[in-house]
């Protein structure tokens, strides 16, 4: 085979773990290089995929068709109640409204979808056009709030003037204009906000649940089966979880500097980060004992139910080599801990969004030769999926037909997902997705295997 080359405008985002290496220096959080195609997503994509779960609410695409049909249900997110979330309204902005404006247009249909819908709240996605003709949302959102008296919040995220990362902070944004709007009576002390955790598949409800075995309220979840009051009301909770790292560490502290609310970063993916996840909480309230008590004989009862079941599987696992490329760095941690407890070795690790500390924290996990890379792209991740002989790619929808075309398994840890991998429950469906997609037949008929 044709060795593939690293484009030079990409080698400082790309790192081989070796004994001999120099300093660790890797370059992230940079916008992607133009031609690598990237697989990074723009920065509407990232605010809408952290909006897009709360289900009681308007959201709206101001912008081309395309941006609202990209975005349509992109998330695995599942409610309980309202599922509002699930339609996708776009202003459908045509070349008359580039030239002439599209305020006009948006006012119009935030009127007649308020009223047709009756929302708790509405989110108003800028796109890209909007950046470039200069429609004032927040002029249209502050008016149309006015006329039907609900928060009409407007979402800065033109697509170009950032990465997904950006995305994130500008839902951020959004989501601080309400906290604090809503009455806090009846929330007692030992009360948490779930942030970060977007219900996929329905895993909000199991880490819900531990919490609540525990004894712990739960004040809010952003925005996995989100509902606007419970966010108003989200600053009467004594401690903010924060899951998703990338998405919510900003609300986070902006919540910790205007109500003074403590935060911690935690995992719900694999055993070990489970568990501490339910630890850490019960740590921080450790004025009540029984709080501890409960999450001891959860993890006990969960672990000892699940155990057993991992064996068989992480016998047959042993040895196999696993490649990671996820949207934030902070899940590949955890994804290398549950590879570790199958007994798969990781020789490719990488995020569209991470830090210098987050690869730094990887470097550090991860054994000699491993390839640590930074917003990486369809070519690099082949090179080292086919280099270091990958049995399995864990990635979205956009690895998996990298994966398949090079004859290797594929999990997908995508934010489409059907399969909850959250929890004691998740590291189960995890290990039976992992095994029945490495151990499958159909490889033996794989080029790189030798078949046809």
């Amino acid at each position: 085979m044709e060795k593939l080359e690293i484009l030079e405008g990409r080698k400082k985002q790309v790192y081989e773990k070796t004994k001999d290496a120099a300093t660790f220096d890797i370059k992230c959080e940079t916008t992607s290089l133009s031609g690598s195609v990237s697989q990074r997503a723009c920065v509407f994509c990232g605010s809408r995929v952290v909006l897009y779960p709360v289900a009681d609410a308007l959201h709206v695409v101001h912008g081309p068709i395309g941006c609202a049909a990209y975005t349509w249900d992109i998330r695995g997110a599942v409610s309980s109640g309202p599922e509002l979330h699930r339609l996708s309204f776009s202003t459908d902005l045509q070349e008359i409204d580039v030239i002439y404006g599209g305020e006009k247009k948006l006012y119009k249909s935030l009127i007649e979808l308020i009223d047709q819908y009756q929302p708790k709240a509405a989110f108003i996605y800028s796109t890209c056009i909007i950046g470039l003709i200069g429609d004032d949302i927040d002029a249209v959102c502050k008016k149309a709030s006015e006329e039907t008296e609900i928060p009409v919040l407007p979402v800065h995220s033109e697509g170009f003037k950032g990465t997904k990362k950006d995305g994130y902070k500008a839902a951020c944004d959004a989501l601080m204009k309400i906290v604090g709007t809503g009455s806090t009576d009846g929330i007692g002390k030992y009360s948490i906000n779930i942030l970060g955790e977007f219900n996929l598949a329905g895993e909000a409800w199991i880490i819900k649940d531990y919490y609540e075995q525990m004894g712990i309220e739960v004040v809010s979840t952003m925005t996995g089966d989100g509902r606007i009051d419970d966010i108003r009301r989200s600053h009467g909770a004594s401690l903010n979880i924060v899951q998703c790292s990338g998405s919510m560490v900003k609300l986070a502290k902006m919540m910790e500097e205007k109500y003074g609310i403590p935060y911690l970063r935690v995992s719900y993916f694999g055993i070990e980060d489970m568990s501490k996840a339910l630890y850490d909480v019960a740590e921080h309230f450790k004025d009540n004992p029984s709080i501890l008590d409960a999450a001891k004989k959860l993890v006990s009862r969960e672990v000892g139910e699940l155990y057993p079941q991992l064996l068989d599987i992480r016998q047959a696992l042993a040895g196999k080599k696993a490649a990671i490329y996820v949207g934030g760095a902070f899940k590949a941690f955890s994804l290398i801990k549950a590879l570790a407890t199958l007994g798969m070795d990781v020789v490719l690790a990488g995020s569209q969004t991470g830090n210098k500390d987050d690869y730094t924290g990887l470097k550090e996990m991860c054994d000699e030769g491993t390839v640590i890379v930074d917003d990486s792209n369809p070519v690099e991740l082949s090179k080292f999926i086919l280099e270091k002989e990958a049995d399995l790619l864990i990635g979205g929808v956009k690895e998996r037909p990298i994966a398949y075309k090079l004859g290797v398994g594929f999990c997908d840890h995508n934010h489409e997902r059907k399969i909850p991998l959250a929890g004691f429950v998740g590291m189960l469906n995890f290990a039976k997705e992992v095994y029945q997609s490495v151990m499958s037949p159909v490889w033996q008929f794989a080029p790189r295997k030798g078949g046809l």
